[in-house]
């Protein structure tokens, strides 16, 4: 996850743009795109930007532009590992953020063991 900054407002708020960041990103980050990058704007006051999403074989990548700050939240999903430093090169690149904050949490379901009806039944509170 990235949270950025006061980024340029032209390159955010131009959906050509977002567009193109969308496609060079999952190239950037050796994914595999699904269909065509879906960039919408919507939203009122403050809130008002292009949402992207744009999915790849192993989940997705999304992203909120704001138009009154210049903020730009975006989430990068996968199954897959990739290199965290190319998504900050390619945030940079496309929208010269002022300051950008990564967080990065690694995703794991926990492990379940199968019991039968009996055994649950069985089991402390």
């Amino acid at each position: 996850m990235l949270d950025c900054a006061s980024c340029d407002k032209p390159a955010i708020m131009d959906a050509a743009h977002v567009t193109a960041f969308a496609k060079e990103l999952v190239k950037e980050i050796d994914m595999v795109a699904y269909g065509e990058p879906q960039v919408v704007n919507f939203g009122s006051g403050n809130k008002a930007g292009f949402t992207l999403v744009q999915l790849i074989e192993t989940s997705n990548i999304c992203a909120h532009f704001c138009n009154d700050t210049g903020d730009v939240y975006l989430d990068v999903f996968s199954c897959k590992p990739f290199e965290i430093e190319a998504v900050k090169k390619t945030v940079a690149k496309y929208f010269k953020a002022a300051a950008m904050k990564a967080n990065f949490v690694a995703r794991q379901a926990p492990v379940v063991i199968r019991q039968t009806a009996e055994e649950r039944i069985a089991l402390p509170a």
